[in-house]
Order: C-alpha cells, then structure tokens, then sequence
C-alpha cells in the first residue's frame, strides 16, 4: 500500500509512519508533505499513492484550500483535534478520522476500513464535497490574521501565532509566540469575539491567552489560578474562582 501523509509536525509524521509501519511493514510512504503549497505542488503531478493521510490545519493554511486548487482523487483519512460536532460530520459525509493524538488501534481499524471501502467504486471527491464545505464555513468564522501598524508600516499578524493579548493602560497589545510586540486598534472584548474559542480564552477582563502560550498553572488562594505563560508576561495573570472550573475544562478540552 502506498501512502502520502500532509502532516506540518514532524513528531506527529514520524509517529504516524513509525505505526503504519508496525501495522504492515509492506506500508510504503511515498512522501511527507508540510504545507498547503507543498500539498499542491504534489498533487499536481500524477502520483501512484492510494490513500492520503491528511492533518487539518498545516503552518500555511487550512488542508482544505489545498483541494481549492487541485483535484485529489485518492482516499483521505484527516487527522484532527476537532469537537464531536465536526466529528459527526465526519461520519455522515462517509470520510474517516482519526482524532489526534493517533491511537495505533484506530490507526488500524482505519486501514481495514480503507481496505473494504477500495472495493467500491466511488469518487473521493463527491463524498467530501458537503465535509469540505461546513468545516470551511466553521473555520472561516474566526480571524486568522490581522493587520497591525508598526511605525510606518501595516504588519500582517497571523492569530495562530498570537501567544497572548491584554489590556496596558486602556490600549490592547499582543504578543506572539516569538516574543514580538503589537498594538492593535480594536477592543479585547471585538477580539475576544472574533478569536477561535478552542485555542483562545479570555481569562480575566484584561487578557486573553492561547492554550500552547501557558506553560504551567497554578493553584492561588480562594480558588483562583495563578498562569505562566511563554513568553514570560510582566505581571501576575489571575484567573477568578468564578472562572477556574471552566478554563481547566477548557485547558483539558
């Protein structure tokens, strides 16, 4: 079986060819693709691979704007941290899933399916034709990048790369997660509303923090959290009593 996997994690690419390949060492892996561009630059040449294992969310863009301009004619299997409501989906438009982090056994149980399903004449194509759509729709109701003025110039600032945002003498600055400093024009509380929830959470009035920028927590008096976040933040980050139980849901979400 000949396999490409689009996967921007190299630990989570190699873990995904070191399984396949306890799974059937006759597994070949034709190629380890990291980006959007990288995905299309592939697929457009003719390739002899019979299933694609396909990661969501890659460095440069979503995974579905790779099928925006090119055609793929080969199974996908998508691995992806969404909720259960996009994982229904999933199943109604007959594409398979793995939820990462992957399970060896799914992994598997994955494969056999794939097995079964080449056996039927069907077009990949036309099955995630109503998949592709809806997760676009979702994800495009969040901002992915804004523009910022730095001196004389306005700076395009992905929010992926946004490690945290706050409130510094009524004006909002963000910092990315390479410790690089931004004032933005707008409200925290506009942000708030226009950032993804599953990886952005607003932990008290005066900030909001991306899950991958809190590096520990912390149990303060009267239920309240304390957070460390990377890059270091100048002050004590406080999450309330009121608010602890939901973060930590969040957090372990």
């Amino acid at each position: 079986m000949k396999i490409v996997i689009v996967e921007d994690e190299l630990a989570a690419s190699e873990n995904l060819v070191y399984m396949l390949n306890r799974i059937n060492p006759d597994i070949e892996v034709l190629a380890v693709l990291d980006s959007v561009r990288t995905s299309v630059e592939y697929f457009a040449a003719p390739t002899n691979a019979e299933l694609v294992f396909m990661d969501i969310h890659l460095a440069d863009g979503l995974s579905f704007e790779i099928f925006d301009q090119v055609r793929i004619t080969k199974p996908v299997i998508f691995t992806t941290a969404y909720d259960q409501y996009a994982l229904k989906a999933f199943k109604v438009n007959s594409i398979d899933y793995l939820l990462k982090p992957v399970d060896e056994d799914e992994l598997a149980k994955a494969l056999r399916q794939f097995e079964v399903q080449s056996q039927i004449e069907s077009s990949p194509n036309v099955q995630m034709e109503g998949l592709l759509n809806l997760i676009k729709a979702n994800s495009e109701t969040y901002k992915t990048t804004y523009l910022v003025s730095l001196r004389d110039q306005l700076i395009p600032i992905k929010t992926a790369s946004l490690a945290y945002l706050y409130i510094d003498t009524g004006i909002v600055k963000g910092v990315t997660k390479d410790n690089q400093h931004y004032t933005f024009d707008k409200k925290l509380e506009d942000i708030e509303n226009e950032l993804n929830p599953s990886y952005f959470y607003r932990v008290n009035r005066q900030f909001i923090v991306h899950k991958d920028a809190i590096a520990n927590i912390k149990y303060y008096f009267n239920g309240k959290l304390i957070l460390n976040v990377s890059p270091v933040f100048k002050e004590q980050i406080v999450v309330s009593k009121a608010k602890s139980t939901a973060f930590k849901k969040w957090i372990n979400s």
